[in-house]
């Protein structure tokens, strides 16, 4: 396995790019901002920020899968130094895990959030190849926003202004977490904003149908996944409904 300079500097630019943004969240939430909002930062810089360097660096990783599937892997071992027994030894790390280790997830934070990893990238990574293998290279980016920018919003407007609740649940557990329907609607909002942004990608027909299948596709999906875990989701939803729009 053997990765090019770019493909290199893509990789450090983007460890060094990480670690700041969980840094200044751990930061933020001690000194009293809510981990919902610190969550969601982390959660927007995470799966959205690798891609964009790649973009902005021109690194050819759409068709490269070793390349996508050893990038994923470091992010997602990396969570392991946020494991009690090493991130207590380390303060850096324990300043880190604070900014995403909301009270209402506990004991349970570290693991939802690496299964979300390794489900989400399971379900992400196929589809950016595959994009990438049919010629579709302009649409990868598509649910990437709307799960950065949708979803990474949803549960600080939701906690801000949400008046109408539902509740999900989570994996292994009976207990019940509150989504709103104002924090809902923020991921369909952002879904038509991102697809009206990439109109110049689809014809006039395609573009119809992306608008009235993938946002509504995605808000749902993001409504009826378990708590914490409602990237893979969103990442089928996206892009299943991208494949189907360019069908036609």
């Amino acid at each position: 396995m053997e990765f090019s300079s770019s493909q290199v500097e893509s990789t450090l630019l983007k460890a060094g790019a990480l670690l700041t943004i969980m840094l200044a969240t751990g930061w933020m939430a001690r000194r009293g901002v809510r981990v919902n909002y610190t969550r969601k930062l982390n959660h927007v810089a995470i799966f959205f920020l690798p891609v964009a360097i790649d973009r902005q660096l021109n690194v050819a990783t759409f068709a490269d899968i070793e390349y996508l599937l050893t990038s994923s892997a470091i992010v997602t071992l990396s969570l392991l130094f946020f494991w009690e027994p090493i991130r207590s030894r380390f303060p850096p790390y324990q300043l880190m895990f604070e900014g995403f280790d909301r009270p209402e997830d506990r004991p349970y934070t570290l693991v939802w959030i690496f299964s979300q990893f390794v489900a989400g990238f399971m379900v992400m990574l196929p589809a950016i190849w595959y994009f990438g293998q049919i010629g579709l290279e302009g649409l990868i980016l598509i649910p990437l926003l709307i799960n950065a920018v949708g979803d990474g919003l949803a549960e600080p407007i939701g906690v801000r202004w949400g008046r109408h609740e539902y509740r999900t649940r989570a994996l292994g557990t009976d207990r019940t977490y509150v989504r709103t329907l104002e924090g809902s609607g923020f991921i369909l909002l952002t879904g038509l904003v991102i697809i009206a942004l990439h109109a110049s990608q689809f014809s006039g027909l395609q573009f119809a149908l992306a608008l009235a299948i993938v946002p509504l596709a995605m808000t749902l999906a993001e409504a009826f996944s378990p708590h914490t875990w409602d990237t893979p989701f969103l990442m089928a939803a996206g892009y299943g409904g991208l494949l189907l729009v360019m069908q036609f």
